[in-house]
């Protein structure tokens, strides 16, 4: 057990020296002790708003939040999190575009540490090899666990997909929302932001362009 875990960590991690890095710096500091340092400052963040740590709603929210923050919401950090990828050799040579649309993109603005809520388009022509449907929703996910600016994260799909794939023929289009604009600051509720990043055919093609671009569209209302 404990070699498939490491045999895993060092398949993420190389998959991920192909992909450009999030700003981290290096931490030597296992999963419980992120969890009690960031629990300890944010007692001291709450306390310096004026809320009573004593209060029965309140007493464990450090906790809760620290524990998020590390195991969910910013889980994309940690390359042990990275998903188990599935890619099998293009038998059946299949060499048109293959699209999946509306995966639900949820992340972090890493400016406010406040919500984005979108969704991405993903598409690949395969070449020698084809991966497995799902895989794409996990990517995108994984990246999103981050604290994310929306152009590094269209950037980051792409960057992995097109090593993965061994091909240049990958697009990623994402409509989301920001919660740094919404809740606060110019409090627009209505604007959404559009990234993509269209690479080989998808940017050189003009038709396999607009195929792309067709199947791209937003789900939120007005």
């Amino acid at each position: 057990m404990a070699k498939n875990k490491s045999d895993k960590r060092t398949q993420a991690v190389n998959i991920l020296s192909h992909v450009r890095p999030s700003p981290m710096i290096k931490s030597s500091m296992n999963t419980d002790s992120k969890i009690e340092k960031i629990e300890m400052h944010f007692s001291e963040i709450m306390k310096t708003l004026g809320l009573d740590l004593q209060d029965d709603s309140l007493k464990d929210t450090p906790k809760r939040i620290a524990k998020m923050y590390v195991n969910e919401i910013f889980g994309g950090l940690n390359p042990a999190n990275f998903p188990k990828i599935t890619v099998i050799d293009n038998s059946m040579q299949y060499d048109q575009m293959v699209c999946i649309q509306d995966i639900e993109v949820m992340s972090t603005c890493e400016h406010h540490f406040l919500p984005i809520d979108g969704f991405a388009t993903v598409a690949y022509i395969p070449n020698k090899k084809v991966i497995g449907l799902s895989k794409l929703n996990r990517i995108v996910e994984f990246f999103g666990r981050r604290p994310q600016v929306q152009e590094r994260l269209t950037k980051q799909v792409a960057d992995c997909l097109e090593y993965l794939l061994n091909t240049k023929d990958v697009a990623v289009h994402i409509n989301a929302k920001h919660y740094c604009m919404i809740s606060r600051g110019v409090q627009d509720t209505h604007s959404t932001t559009t990234t993509s990043d269209l690479r080989g055919s998808f940017k050189t093609c003009p038709e396999t362009r607009l195929e792309f671009l067709k199947q791209c569209r937003t789900r939120f209302s007005t």
